[in-house]
C-alpha cells in the first residue's frame, strides 16, 4: 500500500462554514479539471469520503474539517503517485480559494 498524500490547509471560518463551502467543493473542483471524476461523496459528521478516478486510476481519501483547519488523505494509486507534487500543491491552491474569508 503506497503512502497516502496528506494536505493540511489553514482557515478561519469555523468548522460549519468550512464544512458548508466544502459540501459542494469536490464537484465543482472537478468540473474544473477535465481528467479528474468523482465516483464517490459521502458526509459522516465532519468528515467526507470520497473516491475520485483520474486516468483511468481510482483514488479514494476522505476530508476531516477542524475549526482552523482542513485536512486531506487520498491513496494515489503507483500511477498516479508520479502526479502527487503536483496534485498536492493544485490541492492546496484551490482549497485555499475555497477556504480564504471573504469580506
Amino acid at each position: 500500500m503506497s503512502t497516502p498524500l496528506v494536505v493540511s490547509i489553514p482557515h478561519q471560518l469555523g468548522r460549519e462554514e468550512a464544512r458548508r463551502r466544502l459540501q459542494s467543493g469536490l464537484s465543482r473542483a472537478a468540473t474544473n479539471v477535465p481528467v479528474l471524476k468523482v465516483d464517490e461523496e459521502s458526509w459522516e459528521g465532519d468528515r467526507m469520503i470520497f473516491r475520485v478516478r483520474a486516468l483511468g486510476q481510482a483514488a479514494a481519501g476522505r476530508v476531516d474539517i477542524a475549526d482552523d483547519h482542513v485536512r486531506l488523505e487520498v491513496v494515489l494509486p503507483w500511477l498516479l503517485q508520479k502526479f502527487a507534487e503536483a496534485a498536492q500543491s493544485a490541492i492546496k491552491q484551490r482549497g485555499h480559494l475555497l477556504l480564504e474569508k471573504k469580506r
